[in-house]
Parts: C-alpha cells; sequence; structure tokens
C-alpha cells in the first residue's frame, strides 16, 4: 500500500496560505479544517492553512510527514440509515512547531494572503500569563504568541489596515474573541507597544467568537485496520467524526461575505447574538461528557457508547441531564429535543468515543461545562443535585490518580496535579475536600461556601472508596 503524501497523490500544487491555525489536534482537522476544505472544493475558495503547534509536545511532524494530507471518516445514523462518508482533506499547507521553528512560526505573519486566525487550544489555553515577554522563543501562552505573530505582521506591512486579520477562536469558555482580545491588548500595554499597533491590533483587525458542535473521537485506533482496508494509502493521522456539524460564529455581513458558507451545503450560521446556540450546547452535550468521564472510568467503561448502552450508567447520564435541563431559561421543548438528539449521538454505533481521551484537562472544563449547572439547580432549588454532586466526587477521587491499585487517565497541567496529589497526602477525606474546593484557581470561587456541598463530598467520597460507584451511588443518593 502507498504512502500517503502529495506526490503519491497528485496534490503537489499548494493553495496560498489564508488560514493560521493554533492547535493540530483531531478537533481541528475533523471542524475547522473540514469547513474551509469544502469552501475549497465547492466555491474555488483557495486557502491554504498552515497550522502551529501551541505546546511543545505535540504531532506536527507527524503531520508533515504526510504533507499536511489526511483522510476523515464521518460516520453515524442519518434517518435510520447508517452511513460512512470518507473525505481525503487537502488544505494543509505545513505545519510548524515554534518552539524548535520559531523562524518559520514567525515568517506566518509576512504571508501576503492570510486572512483568519483560528485556534482550538482547549479551555485552558487562553490565558494571560505576566511572565511573558517579547523576545521569548515562543512564549507560553497562546495570546502572547498570538501578540507576538500580530506585531511581525504590523511591522512588516508598515501598520496596513487591509493585512489586518479575522480571528475566530473555537476554544469553549464563554467570550472567547473577547477574552483573546483583551489579554492581546494586555500584552500590548505589558510589552509597551507602540500606540498604533494596538490601534491597528484592536480597531483593525476584527474578533469573533463562536460555538462549535461535533463529535471527533480521533485516531480510530481499535478498527484502525477496518478503516485502511478502505483506502488506496495508508494514513497514520485518519480521524473518525459524527456526521453532525455546527458552527456558530457571531458576525455580520462583512463576515458573510469573507466566509461564504452560504454557498455551501454545511451548518454554519454566522449570527449576532451566539449564546443561546452556545448555552445549551456547552451545558448539555458538553457537560454530559464532562461529567460522565470520571464517574464512568471509575465504574470500569472505557467508551461513552458504553456509558450510556448501559443500565446504571445510561440511567445515571440521563439523570445529569435532566438537572442540567433544570438550570436552562429556554424553551423546555427544545431543550428536550436536544437532549435527546445528544443521547442519539452518544451512542452512535461508529462513534469509538474514549472516555480517557475525554478527560484532558477535565478540571477546566468541568469549571466551565458542569460547575454552571451544578451551582445553577442548587440556586434555584435551595438543594444539591445528587446526580452533577456525585459526578463532582468522582472527579476528585479520579483526581487521585489510581484506583484499584491501577493508574487513571490523568492529563492536566503539572500544577493542577500536584495539587490534587498535595490534597490527597491528607487522607482525612474532610481534609482532602476542603482543601480542593477552596482552591479558586481550580473553580473562580471558593465552593467551601456552597451549603450542604463539602459534607455530601465527603459522603460520596467515602461511599466511593467503600463500596465503589454502583452501590457508592446508590447510597449516597439514599441521603438525598
Amino acid at each position: 500500500m502507498k504512502e500517503l503524501n502529495r506526490k503519491n497523490t497528485g496534490l503537489e500544487k499548494l493553495q496560498p496560505i489564508k488560514v493560521v491555525q493554533f492547535g493540530e489536534g483531531n478537533f481541528l482537522r475533523a471542524f475547522v479544517d473540514y469547513a474551509f476544505h469544502k469552501l475549497n472544493k465547492e466555491v474555488d475558495f483557495n486557502a491554504g492553512i498552515a497550522m502551529v503547534q501551541p505546546l511543545k509536545d505535540g504531532m506536527v511532524h507527524l503531520i508533515n510527514d504526510q504533507d499536511g494530507l489526511y483522510t476523515l471518516f464521518m460516520n453515524g445514523i442519518k434517518k435510520g440509515e447508517k452511513i460512512q462518508d470518507i473525505e481525503l482533506i487537502t488544505n494543509i499547507v505545513k505545519a510548524i512547531n515554534p518552539y524548535t521553528e520559531f523562524a518559520d512560526y514567525l515568517a506566518l505573519a509576512k504571508e501576503e494572503e492570510l486572512q483568519f486566525i483560528v485556534s482550538n487550544t482547549t479551555e485552558a489555553g487562553i490565558e494571560f500569563i505576566e511572565s511573558d515577554t517579547p523576545d521569548m522563543q515562543p512564549p507560553v501562552s497562546f495570546p502572547a504568541k498570538l501578540t507576538v505573530l500580530l506585531y511581525e505582521r504590523f511591522k512588516h506591512f508598515n501598520g496596513d489596515t487591509s493585512k489586518a486579520v479575522t480571528i475566530i477562536p473555537c476554544e469553549l469558555i464563554d467570550y472567547n474573541s473577547e477574552t483573546l482580545k483583551k489579554y492581546i491588548l494586555q500584552y500590548v500595554d505589558l510589552w509597551k507597544l507602540e500606540d498604533e499597533f494596538k490601534t491597528w491590533v484592536s480597531d483593525a483587525c476584527t474578533y469573533h467568537s463562536t460555538l462549535v458542535d461535533r463529535i471527533v473521537p480521533g485516531y480510530p485506533r481499535a478498527e484502525i485496520e477496518e478503516y485502511n482496508n478502505k483506502l488506496e494509502y495508508k494514513d497514520n493521522l485518519i480521524v473518525a467524526a459524527e456526521p453532525f456539524f455546527l458552527w456558530a460564529i457571531e458576525g455580520g455581513d462583512a463576515l458573510k461575505a469573507k466566509l461564504p458558507f452560504d454557498k455551501i451545503d454545511l451548518n454554519v450560521k454566522i449570527v449576532d447574538d451566539i449564546r443561546p446556540f452556545k448555552m445549551i450546547k456547552v451545558r448539555i452535550l458538553n457537560g454530559a461528557h464532562t461529567a460522565m468521564v470520571p464517574f464512568s472510568l471509575l465504574y470500569g467503561n472505557k467508551l461513552v457508547m458504553e456509558t450510556v448502552n448501559g443500565d446504571f450508567t445510561g440511567k445515571f447520564v440521563n439523570s445529569v441531564i435532566s438537572e442540567i435541563s433544570e438550570t436552562l431559561d429556554m424553551d423546555k421543548n427544545e431543550i428536550t429535543a436536544y437532549s435527546e438528539e445528544v443521547m442519539d449521538r452518544f451512542k452512535n454505533p461508529f462513534i469509538k468515543h474514549a472516555l480517557a481521551d475525554i478527560a484532558l484537562n477535565s478540571i477546566s472544563k468541568f469549571k466551565v461545562r458542569v460547575l454552571p449547572s451544578l451551582l445553577g439547580y442548587y440556586n434555584a432549588n435551595k438543594k444539591l443535585p445528587v446526580n452533577l454532586t456525585f459526578s463532582l466526587a468522582s472527579l476528585i477521587q479520579f483526581y487521585k490518580g489510581t484506583w484499584n491499585n491501577e493508574a487513571l487517565p490523568v492529563k492536566d497541567s503539572p500544577e493542577i496535579v500536584e495539587a490534587f496529589k498535595n490534597a490527597w497526602q491528607l487522607k482525612a477525606t474532610d481534609l482532602v475536600v476542603a482543601k480542593i474546593l477552596a482552591n479558586t484557581e481550580f473553580w473562580g470561587e471558593d465552593l467551601t461556601q456552597v451549603k450542604g456541598l463539602p459534607e455530601a463530598l465527603v459522603l460520596a467520597l467515602n461511599e466511593i472508596e467503600e463500596y465503589g460507584i454502583e452501590k457508592g451511588f446508590a447510597n449516597f443518593s439514599k441521603h438525598y
């Protein structure tokens, strides 16, 4: 079987770089890159993408090994029929690791046809790190890296406003573009950059908040032979995703003119306000995902589909969604319909979505996706939600790092992992819970102040330690 590269596929002509993308992971490749690929294919948009690896450790070397080419499998059920669409994605021009190729990274600023910056660096990616400086190669935070790139472009084109860029972050935080812009301007002030640059980056560049919705399990490791048998080449970067696709972007007529998604068959909505789309999606789909991961892994499951199809774990996920739904001030029929669609998407038989793959940065995810529902339920009902509270207890247990003498797939920043390690060394459950809940860097507030929450978590953790997840939950729920 032949190797996948541009020479073997006759795709040696490269498109001009119109997009710089921060992030090289499965989601962006199955979502943003696919969307631009369809624009290229269906309306000759002619946009090449340069990927930037946001962290020191990444996979741009694997992407470059295949000249940016990879195959996207979209598997699911539509109107009762199983479908599988296969698409070779061809618009990745280059992939750069700025930690080892900083000059190449800066050179992206000089691309004549560059128009768009897109990103998905996870919820933890959009942050302000005061110790970042403009002479670091590169700075640590994504906003600092982007500020350096924008400044280089400003200088190279002498402040030409026609060379300003459209910035479309896809991180799942509220007001993602506003937050990113705020941090960029903070770096401009911290680094004492020119007022003219501040005006250019603030007024000439445009910032558009987004909502993204597609389940992307990524590399189908367990079925890779079956997938490769459907191809005429060997692909080490296959990505599996569901057919469902929603990209809501805040913007007006100017953005619609720049991005002609209205001319293709893809569910991209350029709208005045993404908040209604975002609220229901982040709370229900992402919230249920995040809430189920530690709970289901501790129970012994490996996959999302296995979780929602299980009698016990499936009922738990449904109950989590019910508690979340109670906190949403939206049309109840719309919430019910979306909730049912989410469960169907979780049950997609083609998608082997590993729980361990969703576990990355679970603390920041829980803070954004689940905690608002837990607190909203408490504030509305003056009592704790049973299932969401137990999911938080499961999260704390998960971050202990081991269960039944086996290592758990905890994947988070070294600081967060170390903080949990230190908390668990206190041994007494009430002390562990108090230390974790009081950590405002985790939650954005002191959760020991939520009446009854520390006691509920101590009870839940003691039950989990003594009886495991299923019996532990049954015992815990009797008290609530």
